[in-house]
C-alpha cells in the first residue's frame, strides 16, 4: 500500500513538471493599434516632407531656367546696319560743298561774298562774286538732293528691319531679349528722326543759300544802277530834236 502511494506521487510530480515546462509559441501575440496609427502617422509625416522637399527642388530648377531665359540674348541685331546708315547720312552732311554746316565758314562768307556791295569793288569784283553765289546755291540744291535719295534709299532697310525687330519682340523668351528688341526699336526710330534732321538740314541749307543769293543779288544790282547813273560815261539826259525845220 505505501508502494502505491509512492508511486502515485511521483506521478503527480511528473505531471506537474510537463505542465510547467510547455513551449513558449504557445503563447498569445498582442495587438496595440494606439501605436499602430502612432507609426502610421510618422511615416505619413516623413513622406510630407519629403514631397515638400522636391516641390522646392523643383521651384529652385524652375527659377533657375526662367533666370536662364531672362538672360538668354536677342539672336538678331540690328545696330550695326543703323550706326551704318546713320554715318552714311552724317557724311553727306560734312561733304556739303563750299558753305558747310560750319558756323566759321558761315560768317566768312557772308561778311565777303555775300555783303554788301561796295562801292569800292571793282566790277569784275562785283561779276566775280554773283558767280559764286550762284554757284553755292546750286550746289546747296545738289546736297540737298543727295542726302534726299540717302534718305529714300533707306526706307527699305528701315522697313525690313522694324519688321524683323517686331516679330523678334513678340517671339521674345525673356526679359532681356524683350528689352533688347525694344531698345533696337527705339534706335531705329532714332536713325529715322536723324534722316528727317538731316534732310531739313539740307534743305534749309538750300534754301537760305538761295535766299542769301537773291538778296546780294538785289543789292549788287542797285549798286551797279548807282555806277551806271554816276558815271560820266551813262545816260545823261538832253534834248533830242526828231525832226530839222
Amino acid at each position: 500500500m505505501n508502494r502505491f502511494r509512492r508511486v502515485a506521487a511521483a506521478g503527480v510530480v511528473a505531471l506537474a513538471v510537463l505542465v510547467g515546462s510547455k513551449p513558449a509559441f504557445a503563447q498569445l501575440v498582442v495587438f496595440d493599434p494606439n501605436n499602430y496609427a502612432q507609426n502610421v502617422l510618422t511615416a505619413a509625416r516623413a513622406l510630407q516632407q519629403i514631397n515638400n522637399q522636391i516641390t522646392s527642388l523643383q521651384n529652385q530648377a524652375q527659377m533657375l531656367v526662367n533666370q536662364a531665359r531672362n538672360l538668354a540674348s536677342l539672336p538678331y541685331s540690328s545696330l550695326q546696319q543703323l550706326e551704318q546708315s546713320i554715318q552714311r547720312t552724317q557724311q553727306l552732311l560734312a561733304q556739303a560743298q563750299r558753305i558747310s554746316f560750319d558756323i566759321q565758314q558761315i560768317d566768312r562768307a557772308f561778311s565777303t561774298t555775300y555783303a554788301p556791295a561796295s562801292p569800292d569793288a571793282t566790277d569784275q569784283a562785283l561779276i566775280a562774286n554773283a558767280q559764286v553765289r550762284w554757284q553755292n546755291s546750286v550746289a546747296g540744291f545738289q546736297d540737298a538732293m543727295r542726302v534726299q535719295a540717302t534718305v529714300v534709299s533707306n526706307l527699305d532697310t528701315n522697313r525690313a528691319q522694324m519688321s524683323t525687330l517686331v516679330t523678334a519682340s513678340q517671339g521674345a523668351t525673356g526679359a532681356l531679349q524683350a528689352s533688347q528688341a525694344a531698345n533696337q526699336l527705339l534706335a531705329l526710330q532714332a536713325q529715322q528722326l536723324a534722316d528727317l534732321t538731316a534732310t531739313v538740314a539740307a534743305q534749309g541749307r538750300a534754301q537760305n543759300l538761295e535766299s542769301a543769293q537773291r538778296t546780294a543779288a538785289q543789292d549788287q544790282g542797285r549798286e551797279q544802277l548807282r555806277r551806271f547813273l554816276t558815271q560820266s560815261r551813262g545816260y545823261q539826259p538832253t534834248i533830242v530834236q526828231m525832226f530839222h525845220q
